[in-house]
């Protein structure tokens, strides 16, 4: 069976969500029943939600996360940083290249 395609926001649209230095907040939501990149309902917040697959358990999480902001971004996994939130919902993550 084929593998359902997951929509992702344009890549313009997350990146606007980005701080001066390129900082992402991000609200996670492991053991999800698929993978989705949501825009924040309140364009106040500018918090990106999350939600994978994967479980929280030996970084499996944060690796799907940085994967699965990584394609939503059209970037490598490589130019993306985990800064912080390792072990919470909410994180905090570097895009390179989109600092002034």
């Amino acid at each position: 069976m084929a593998r359902r395609r997951t929509l992702f926001p344009s890549p313009d649209e997350i990146r606007a969500l980005a701080d001066e230095a390129g900082r992402l907040s991000i609200r996670v939501t492991p053991n999800a029943s698929a993978d989705a990149v949501q825009m924040p309902a309140d364009k106040d917040n500018g918090v990106l939600q999350l939600r994978v697959t994967a479980t929280p358990e030996d970084g499996k999480a944060n690796e799907a996360v940085l994967r699965l902001l990584a394609d939503a971004l059209k970037q490598p996994v490589s130019s993306l940083e985990l800064l912080r939130g390792g072990g919470a919902r909410h994180k905090l993550v570097r895009i390179a290249g989109t600092s002034s």
